[in-house]
């Protein structure tokens, strides 16, 4: 299998999630979109497999060139390769509409509420806990000393 990766020039840092107005305020909203925009750059950033299933050569002798390969059961499958939005649909619009028209900053909100309802932080492991407070004791050892 051979995987084509995207050339990003190099950049490692991706700032300002949630930030609005130069970072002067803050949304959780826009929090949660770019977080999926920043998901889907590293995934981006993993390449896509490219070998004779994502080829689909088989599927493009069965559609036919000129017709539409968008329906056709192999685009489907093989849709979020690139890409695994959380937020963001790729329904078409007539099933957009049906499925109730929800912008992207209603979804993001009703995001926000699931988050703040149900997410449960998972306690950190008692040994690196343990350490974690052992540099801090360290620190405020070496601050005290310093007096």
């Amino acid at each position: 299998m051979t995987t084509i990766l995207p050339s990003f020039a190099g950049a490692n840092t991706l700032y300002g999630a949630g930030m609005l107005e130069l970072g002067m305020t803050f949304s959780l909203e826009q929090l949660v979109l770019d977080n999926d925009m920043i998901s889907m750059t590293k995934k981006a950033m993993q390449g896509i497999p490219v070998n004779e299933e994502t080829m689909a050569v088989e599927s493009i002798d069965q559609v036919g060139i000129g017709n539409n390969f968008l329906a056709h059961k192999t685009t489907r499958q093989n849709i979020d390769l690139p890409s695994s939005p959380m937020l963001i649909d790729r329904l078409m619009f007539g099933d957009w509409e049906m499925a109730g028209s929800k912008d992207i900053a209603t979804v993001a909100h009703e995001k926000v509420v699931d988050i703040m309802k149900n997410h449960e932080v998972e306690p950190i492991d008692a040994d690196l806990l343990k350490d974690m407070k052992a540099v801090v004791e360290k620190a405020d050892k070496a601050f005290r000393d310093s007096m």
